[in-house]
């Protein structure tokens, strides 16, 4: 069979690579994340602190002082409240 544009036959109907697969949008990956939390049971929030909160934190030993204006420190200090509290 000739070939079409340099390819053979046998090549154009080869399957794709596992890499072209496997790759997928980030929306795809965002969504497979989020029903894996759903199955999981976790709910993503989004709140409004109060820096008054935030000094709570620190003054309850949840958050250290330094850390008042890191926002994963302040999220960490969050969950270990909402833990500590709650269950």
């Amino acid at each position: 069979m000739p070939s079409t544009f340099g390819r053979t036959a046998a090549e154009m109907t080869t399957t794709p690579s596992i890499a072209a697969i496997a790759k997928r949008s980030a929306a795809a990956d965002r969504m497979r994340r989020h029903r894996e939390r759903r199955r999981d049971r976790f709910r993503c929030v989004t709140i409004d602190v109060y820096d008054g909160e935030i000094d709570a934190l620190a003054r309850n030993g949840f958050l250290k002082t330094d850390a008042r204006n890191d926002l994963r420190s302040i999220e960490m200090a969050l969950y270990e409240f909402l833990e500590r509290t709650l269950v």
